[in-house]
C-alpha cells in the first residue's frame, strides 16, 4: 500500500514540475514585433528629404530655398533598392549599410573618392547657382587652384611640393572642360587639404547642413550632413552620406549603432561615430567657405 501512494505521490510531484517549467511558446511575429523599431523610411520616395521621415518630437530646420542646405536636402536618389556600384561597374562587397544612392555619375577613371564626391556636390551646386568664381580648392601642398583660372587655360607644373601655374590652354569654359577641372582636383586634393583648408566647427550646435564630419589623412574620410531636424529641447539629428574608396556610388548611410533612430544621427566633437563601414575615432567638424 506504501508503494502505490509513493507512486501516485511522485506522478503528481513530477506532472506539477513538468507543467510549471515547461517552455513558454511564441510566435516568430511576436518577437519581431517587440524588436524592430518603426521604420523612417518611404521606400519610394526619390529625393532625401522625402525618403526619410522625421522621428517623432523633431521637426527639419528651416532653410532658405536656393541655398546649399536647401541643395542638399532636395537632392535626387535612385529608386529604393539601387545598389553601391564600384568605378569598375562591379558591385561593391558591402551592400548593408545604405538606405539610398545619391544619383551622382561615378567616373570610370576611379579618381572620384570620399572627398572629391562631396567636392563634386559641393561645385555642381556653386555651378547650377551662377556662382562659378566661387569654385576653387587647395592642393594637399597647400596651393590654391580655381576654376576661374582653369577655365582661362592656366594649368599646374608639379615638381615635389612646388606648384607654378602657367598659360598652357586656350579659353574654355565648358561643362566638359569643368569636369576635366574636377578631375585635377581629385587628383591632388583629398581629405588632408580639406581639414587644413576649411574652417572648423568647434560647437556641434552650431553644426548644419552641408558640414562635414571629417579625419584630414592619407587615407582619412569624410562624409557630409544633408538633413537636420531638431526638437523643442535643441536636441539635433542629422542624416549623412559619404563617397568611398574605391570611388563608388554615393549613398545615403543607415545609423548602424541606433536601430531606433536610424538613419538619423546624434554628433558629438571629439566622439566616436561610426558611420557605415568607418569609424571615427576622434570626431572633427569642417565647413566649406
Amino acid at each position: 500500500m506504501k508503494r502505490v501512494l509513493f507512486f501516485v505521490l511522485f506522478t503528481v510531484i513530477v506532472g506539477a514540475l513538468v507543467y510549471i517549467y515547461q517552455p513558454i511558446k511564441t510566435t516568430p511575429n511576436a518577437i519581431v514585433s517587440v524588436v524592430k523599431p518603426s521604420s523612417l523610411l518611404n521606400r519610394d520616395s526619390l529625393t532625401i528629404k522625402s525618403r526619410v521621415n522625421v522621428p517623432k518630437g523633431y521637426k527639419r530646420v528651416a532653410y532658405a530655398k536656393g541655398s546649399f542646405q536647401d541643395y542638399l536636402r532636395n537632392y535626387k536618389l535612385k529608386p529604393s533598392g539601387t545598389k553601391i556600384i564600384n568605378y569598375d561597374n562591379s558591385e561593391y562587397f558591402w551592400q548593408q549599410g545604405h538606405i539610398g544612392i545619391l544619383d551622382v555619375p561615378v567616373p570610370k577613371n576611379g579618381l572620384q573618392q570620399c572627398a572629391d564626391a562631396l567636392i563634386r556636390v559641393r561645385s555642381e551646386y556653386l555651378w547650377d547657382s551662377n556662382r562659378k568664381h566661387e569654385i576653387g580648392f587647395n592642393f594637399t601642398s597647400g596651393h590654391y587652384c580655381s576654376w576661374t583660372k582653369y577655365a582661362e587655360g592656366y594649368r599646374p607644373k608639379i615638381k615635389g611640393n612646388k606648384v607654378t601655374f602657367h598659360k598652357m590652354a586656350s579659353k574654355n569654359n565648358s561643362k566638359a572642360n569643368f569636369y576635366k577641372y574636377l578631375n585635377l582636383i581629385y587628383t591632388y586634393s583629398g581629405t588632408l587639404s580639406l581639414y587644413h583648408e576649411l574652417p572648423k566647427i568647434n560647437n556641434v550646435k552650431n553644426l548644419k547642413i552641408g558640414d562635414m564630419l571629417i579625419i584630414g589623412g592619407s587615407p582619412g574620410h569624410i562624409v557630409m550632413i544633408c538633413d537636420e531636424v531638431v526638437n523643442t529641447q535643441g536636441d539635433k539629428l542629422f542624416l549623412l552620406f559619404q563617397g568611398n574608396t574605391p570611388a563608388q556610388s554615393v549613398h545615403l548611410v543607415k545609423n548602424l549603432e541606433d536601430h531606433n533612430i536610424s538613419p538619423w544621427y546624434h554628433l558629438q566633437k571629439d566622439a566616436v561615430i561610426p558611420v557605415s563601414n568607418y569609424t571615427f575615432y576622434d570626431s572633427k567638424f569642417v565647413r566649406f567657405k
